[in-house]
């Protein structure tokens, strides 16, 4: 097998393709040859995070791929199954928050924008028959961090009505899938009518623009669960429309992070708001089964070749999509 591969990488404050050293694999590890991975808005963010590092780091959390070697420890698995990964490192079972060991694969680990990924046997899953390399890669990142958020910390039932604001990512799209599911009512937001026509085919019972008066456009709208990931730039307005009584949960900070607001509200309202963020492998496989019984089909806005990378990191940074922008990776 040869012992080079290409690979999207971080390294002196720059993304770029590199040919780099295909990973080796230790006794419980298995090497899958990947065949799609999923971008995901922290891979927007790792120059941030990684000021003046030469070493080169394999970015990429989702990914699907064949198993072409493993371990001698390996137990699970066996050459040519097909998986897909589960980026959420070391965080195996429920509890209120990730163990300290845990990580999120594409940093500080390598991850899955490369022709190779060598990983723990644990934190791979058999892939999906009835869905494609792309579909598989789409799951694990959006599907795990909508379960958790909006089933696990918001606990959606039939009697909800769900407000999603800016409701067109890959995670937005798994959770009003989930939503639905359980019967509830759900309200999103874009300034898209184009994203709006494919939420809508989704599911989505009313759309609201995200530039509208929340308070007067909702009025009659009893909103008793809102799940938002966009942070100061609509926390006020969700707030200003959740029921007393309700539930807020915010998993995520795209635009600023810090808020302040009318606690003296908040507490005679008998609000709760909930923080969210990844998931565990127990969260991961409940995903995995809804997906099997057709329940739940992940939402792929696009498939792009990995020579064509550069395009689908502009397609994200813009927020033009509506669910996951896919890569489809090199054999070599």
């Amino acid at each position: 097998m040869e012992q080079w591969m290409k690979a999207y990488v971080h390294v002196n404050d720059r993304y770029e393709v590199r040919r780099v050293k295909r990973p080796s694999i230790g006794r419980h590890d298995v090497l899958i040859e990947m065949k799609a991975a999923g971008l995901n808005r922290r891979d927007l963010y790792i120059n941030d995070r990684r000021y003046g590092e030469e070493e080169p780091l394999v970015l990429g959390s989702d990914g699907a791929g064949v198993i072409v070697a493993y371990g001698e420890g390996v137990t699970r698995f066996t050459k040519g199954d097909a998986v897909l990964v589960n980026p959420s490192l070391r965080w195996f079972e429920q509890s209120a928050y990730p163990p300290a060991e845990h990580d999120i694969l594409g940093m500080p680990d390598d991850g899955t924008f490369a022709s190779y990924l060598a990983i723990h046997e644990e934190q791979v899953e058999a892939a999906i028959d009835h869905l494609s390399w792309e579909e598989n890669a789409a799951i694990a990142l959006a599907g795990m961090t909508g379960y958790r958020a909006i089933v696990t910390k918001g606990q959606v039932t039939e009697q909800d009505t769900v407000l999603i604001p800016g409701a067109s990512s890959g995670v937005a799209t798994f959770m009003v899938q989930y939503a639905k599911t359980r019967g509830a009512r759900v309200i999103v937001t874009t300034r898209s009518e184009k994203k709006a026509e494919a939420l809508r085919a989704l599911g989505v019972d009313r759309v609201v623009s995200t530039t509208d008066d929340w308070k007067k456009e909702l009025a009659e709208e009893t909103i008793t669960l809102i799940v938002d990931s966009v942070g100061s730039a609509t926390f006020h307005r969700s707030m200003d429309v959740l029921a007393k009584g309700g539930r807020l949960v915010t998993f995520g900070s795209s635009t600023e992070d810090e808020v302040s607001f009318d606690v003296r509200q908040f507490f005679y309202a008998q609000q709760s708001i909930y923080g969210s963020t990844m998931g565990c492998r127990e969260e991961l496989r409940a995903v995995l089964d809804e997906v099997r019984s057709r329940n739940v089909t992940p939402v792929i806005d696009r498939i792009v070749p990995f020579e064509q990378i550069e395009e689908a990191f502009e397609t994200l940074e813009n927020s033009t999509q509506v669910g996951k922008v896919i890569i489809r990776l090199p054999n070599r």
